[in-house]
């Protein structure tokens, strides 16, 4: 059932065109690959030359006037460290894998990397905007900050499964929002001595919190306070808390990319179901 046509055209053929590891391989498996290898990459580049960061991570005030413009594209293979690279790929690994099988592997890279290219430009686009808005800095990033990751090509995956399989159940991790969103709140009323344990003992809650879901101890999986939810909604809670968030707390997540590649995922997956109403119907009917 899973090698099913629900929207692709061609697959087999893209598939027995190409050879090597990455044809027998799934897409998502090769884009996790990718994502990590030019992780290391820039890293290491970035500590060679710390300048270079203006070549990689994206930057409204470089990219509106004209400055290393490519980097709307970088940007997407770039993560802020570790965990913020584990936290992207985790997810890509189910919402990729999904997508995958409905949409067939040409459809999904070219959606993917339209949606995180996209997600680059809302953050530039708002970025301006928010110059003119009370805290829009805040809220939508200043000119001079930068931003790197998957995320807004993760949030094109999650709006077009929000519009294909709407009801399908879900879970969402709150756990670690909910220590990220914390960890700055207080931020500001802890000593600088401490901050870094803090930090520390943050970014090891969220990882318990994230390989909790995996266990068979129910018990154990609540302290990754698992969420389930229908795909519409997802996206909304995803985003809204952590703007309004944003209106107090300058939080470190670029919520206008994560809503550009949204917008992205919202309407290619209109499209599908306007185009193919029967096998979005019939897709529904599968994947409870």
């Amino acid at each position: 059932m899973v090698q099913r046509r629900d929207f692709r055209r061609n697959n087999n053929r893209f598939s027995r065109r190409s050879g090597g590891f990455f044809a027998r391989s799934s897409l998502t498996t090769a884009l996790i690959i990718i994502n990590v290898i030019a992780f290391v990459f820039f890293l290491i580049l970035i500590g060679l030359n710390s300048g270079m960061t203006n070549y990689v991570a994206v930057q409204p005030e470089n990219v509106l006037q004209g400055k290393a413009v490519w980097t709307v594209f970088t940007s997407m293979f770039m993560h802020a460290g570790v965990f913020h690279l584990f936290v992207n790929m985790f997810s890509l690994f189910f919402l990729g894998r999904l997508i995958e099988k409905v949409i067939g592997r040409k459809r999904y890279l070219w959606f993917y990397l339209i949606a995180g290219i996209v997600g680059s430009l809302f953050f530039v686009l708002f970025a301006y905007i928010g110059q003119f808005v009370p805290r829009g800095d805040f809220v939508f990033g200043g000119m001079s900050d930068s931003a790197v990751g998957a995320s807004g090509a993760i949030f094109g995956l999650l709006g077009l499964l929000a519009v294909l399989l709407p009801k399908k159940e879900v879970y969402l991790i709150v756990g670690p929002i909910v220590v990220i969103v914390l960890q700055f709140l207080f931020g500001a009323f802890i000593p600088e001595g401490i901050s870094g344990v803090v930090n520390i003992i943050a970014t090891i809650l969220i990882f318990l919190m994230i390989l909790a879901i995996f266990s068979p101890n129910s018990g154990f999986r609540k302290i990754a306070m698992p969420l389930k939810l229908p795909f519409w909604l997802t996206p909304i809670i995803a985003i809204v808390p952590l703007v309004l968030v944003g209106l107090f707390v300058k939080l470190p997540i670029g919520n206008t990319a994560h809503f550009g590649g949204l917008i992205v995922g919202l309407i290619y997956g209109a499209y599908l179901r306007k185009k193919y109403p029967k096998k979005v119907k019939l897709l529904n009917k599968i994947l409870r």
